[in-house]
């Protein structure tokens, strides 16, 4: 909606992806966030499936703060990107981590219920 806001504003129809430097940020910012978006989804429905839901979900909304805080940051000026988008690249690699974690324990350990218990039992609230 923004990218839309920014082309009425700056009076700049589309296909162009030119023009205004504001718009130009807010343009390359979102188009920045839908290219991770695939990859995104990707790791937290893995890990979410073979890691921990809880654990995923709040890597997962921590993620999707970090891109607003991203995007909210690069539309003002191009440094205002840097501290969410290594915020966000952190993220990913837990989520990679946690996806890894959850794969191996699975499918080459899969007798092993209990090693995969004892990394997730700090993880779970009691009586839940």
């Amino acid at each position: 909606m923004q990218v839309i806001y920014a082309r009425r504003k700056y009076k700049i129809s589309p296909p162009e992806t030119s023009g205004h430097p504001e718009f130009e940020r807010t343009f390359r910012a979102q188009a920045n966030c839908s290219e991770y978006f695939p990859i995104f989804i990707s790791l937290l429905w893995v890990a979410g499936i073979f890691f921990h839901q809880g654990v995923t979900a709040v890597c997962g909304l921590l993620y999707l703060y970090s891109r607003l805080k991203y995007f909210q940051g690069y539309t003002v000026a191009a440094q205002g990107r840097l501290g969410p988008l290594y915020a966000s690249a952190w993220l990913l690699w837990v989520l990679v981590g946690m996806a890894l974690a959850g794969l191996l324990a699975h499918f080459l350990w899969p007798s092993s219920s209990t090693w995969m218990a004892a990394l997730v039992w700090p993880l779970q609230l009691h009586g839940a």
